[in-house]
C-alpha cells in the first residue's frame, strides 16, 4: 500500500502541476506615450494665439517647445511678437539675431538663414526683434499679405521638424493673421482671470473668418489653462466655466502660477531646463504629452456665439442690499400710523397745518429755568424727511415759522463795544417786593463802568396798573 500510495501521489501532483490555472486580470497598463518617428514627417504648424497680452502665451510657446524637445521631437518655435520675449527665454543673444522674422516676412529671406539654435537639444528659433513692429505697416500695401508667413515655412515643413510653433502678438493684426494662415491647429492659452474671458470671443470670431476665406484646413486643436492660483474661487470658476463651455477642446493639465516659471526667462531657460522638478516643469511635460497624443480636429471649428463670462456676485453689495432693506422696514415701523399727505396737493399756505403748533409758556413756568443760560427760541418736532419731492414742491417757498418770544441778534456788536442789553420779564404780579424803583437804562453803557440809574439783577419794576415785573438785563448776542 505504501508503494501504491507513492507511486500514484506524484501522478496527482503531476496532474495539478500541468493543469492551467485560470488567468488573473492584468493591472491596466499605463497610457502609452507619444512615440517620436526616426525621420521627421510633415512638421504640425501650430499657432498659440491670444489678443489678450500676458495670459502666457511666451511661456507656453516656450516650455512647450522644450518639453516637446525632451521628449524626442524637433521643434522650431518662431517668435512673432516684436518684443522678443519668446526669444530672450530661449537664451537667444540680441547679437546673435541677424535673420529675423522681419527679414523673413517682409523681405522674403530665406528662413533656413533665420534659424538660430537653443541650449536645449533638438530646439531650434527664428529669433525676433523691435524691427518686427514695422512690419505691419509694410504688409498693408504688399500683395498676398497674409500668406507671406505661409509661402517662408514650406521649405521646413517636410522632413526637418516635427512640431512648429508660432508664438503670436498680443492683437489681431497682421502677424497673427499671418500665424493662422500658415497654421494648421490653434493653442489659445486662457488666463484664469476675469478678463482673459472678455477678448475670446473676438479671437473665435477672427478664425472663424480665417477659416472661412483664407485658411479652410485651420483647426482649435485646444484650450490652456494658465496661471491658476488655487487659493482664489476665481481661478476654479474661471475653469468650470471654459471646461463647460468648450469641454473636451480644453486640455487636462492647468498650468499652475509659479515664482519658477517667472523666474526662468530671466536666466534664458525654459522651465523644463531652468528647475526640472518644479510644478511647472511638470505641467508643460503633461501638455506636451497630450498635445502629440492628441491629433487635430477632423471638422472646422463651430461657431460660438457667446462666450462664458465669469462673473461673481460681490458679497459686500448683498450685505448692503439686505442692510438697507432690513433699515428701510425698521423706518416704516417707527413712524407714526398717520397716512402720508401729498404735500402738492394743498395750498402753499396751508402745507403745515397739521404740524403741533408752539404752546405759550406761561409766566409761572418761569422760575424752572435756569437763568443763566440764554434763552433759545422752542424748535418745531423734525419731520420725516418726504423722499422724491415733486417740481412743484422743490419750487415752493418754505413755510414761514412762528417768531420766537426771544429775537436772534440781527448783527454783532460793533468792535469796540459792548453788545446791546435788553430787558426779559421773568415773573410778574402784586405781592412782589420792591425794594426800590430805579428807572431801566435806554441802552447799555460804552464801556465797563456802572451807571447809577441802572437796575441790579433781579430787581423790579413797577408797571402802570400796579402790576410789579421782575426783570434781568441780558447783552444782546451773549449770555
Amino acid at each position: 500500500m505504501s508503494k501504491a500510495s507513492a507511486s500514484t501521489s506524484p501522478t496527482v501532483e503531476t496532474s495539478t502541476t500541468h493543469t492551467p490555472a485560470p488567468a488573473k486580470p492584468k493591472r491596466a497598463s499605463r497610457k502609452q506615450g507619444p512615440v517620436v518617428p526616426e525621420v521627421p514627417g510633415r512638421a504640425r504648424v501650430i499657432a498659440i494665439a491670444n489678443q489678450k497680452g500676458g495670459v502666457g502665451k511666451s511661456t507656453t510657446a516656450v516650455s512647450l517647445g522644450a518639453a516637446l524637445a525632451d521628449i524626442g521631437y524637433r521643434v522650431l518655435v518662431a517668435d512673432l511678437d516684436p518684443q522678443g520675449n519668446a526669444s530672450t527665454g530661449m537664451g537667444i543673444r540680441h547679437d546673435a539675431r541677424e535673420v529675423t522674422v522681419y527679414d523673413v516676412v517682409v523681405s522674403e529671406a530665406d528662413i533656413e538663414q533665420a534659424i538660430v539654435p537653443t541650449p536645449v537639444e533638438r530646439l531650434h528659433a527664428v529669433p525676433a526683434t523691435i524691427d518686427l513692429a514695422g512690419a505691419e505697416i509694410e504688409l498693408v500695401s504688399q500683395f498676398s499679405r497674409e500668406s507671406r508667413l505661409k509661402k517662408a515655412i514650406e521649405p521646413v515643413r517636410e522632413g526637418v521638424y516635427d512640431f512648429i510653433l508660432l508664438d503670436c502678438p498680443p492683437s489681431l493684426g497682421l502677424l497673427t493673421i499671418n500665424a493662422l494662415t500658415a497654421a494648421e491647429e490653434l493653442i489659445v492659452p486662457i488666463q484664469c482671470e476675469y478678463y482673459a474671458l472678455e477678448g475670446l470671443g473676438q479671437l473665435l470670431r477672427n478664425v472663424s473668418l480665417v477659416q472661412q476665406n483664407i485658411n479652410a484646413g485651420l483647426r482649435l486643436s485646444g484650450i490652456v489653462m494658465t496661471m491658476f492660483d488655487a487659493r482664489t474661487k476665481l481661478s476654479e470658476q474661471v475653469v468650470q466655466e471654459v471646461q463647460k463651455y468648450f469641454g473636451d477642446l480644453v486640455y487636462g493639465v492647468i498650468i499652475p502660477r509659479t515664482v519658477r516659471l517667472s523666474e526662468a526667462p530671466g536666466f534664458g531657460q525654459p522651465i523644463t531646463v531652468y528647475d526640472a522638478k518644479s510644478k511647472g516643469a511638470e505641467a508643460y511635460r503633461q501638455l506636451a504629452r497630450e498635445v502629440a497624443l492628441r491629433p487635430p480636429p477632423d471638422t472646422p471649428m463651430p461657431h460660438y456665439d457667446e462666450i462664458p463670462v465669469a462673473v461673481m456676485t460681490p458679497l459686500d453689495d448683498l450685505a448692503t442690499a439686505e442692510e438697507a432693506t432690513s433699515l428701510s422696514e425698521a423706518d416704516e415701523a417707527a413712524e407714526p400710523d398717520e397716512p402720508a399727505e401729498d404735500l402738492s396737493a394743498q395750498p402753499s399756505g396751508t402745507q403745515h397745518a397739521a404740524e403741533p403748533e408752539l404752546e405759550a409758556v406761561e409766566p409761572e413756568a418761569a422760575p424752572s429755568v435756569d437763568i443763566a443760560s440764554p434763552v433759545e427760541p422752542e424748535r418745531a418736532p423734525q419731520q420725516v424727511p418726504r423722499p422724491r419731492l415733486s417740481d412743484q414742491e422743490l419750487w415752493e417757498e418754505p413755510p414761514v415759522q412762528p417768531e420766537p418770544r426771544v429775537k436772534p441778534p440781527s448783527s454783532p456788536a460793533p468792535p469796540g463795544e459792548l453788545p446791546q442789553r435788553r430787558v426779559v420779564v421773568i415773573d410778574e404780579g402784586p405781592e412782589i417786593d420792591i425794594q426800590g424803583s430805579r428807572e431801566v437804562p435806554p441802552s447799555a453803557p460804552s464801556s465797563n463802568e456802572v451807571h447809577e440809574g441802572m437796575a441790579g439783577i433781579g430787581a423790579t419794576l413797577d408797571d402802570e396798573g400796579g402790576r410789579k415785573r421782575r426783570w434781568r438785563m441780558f447783552r444782546k448776542g451773549g449770555d
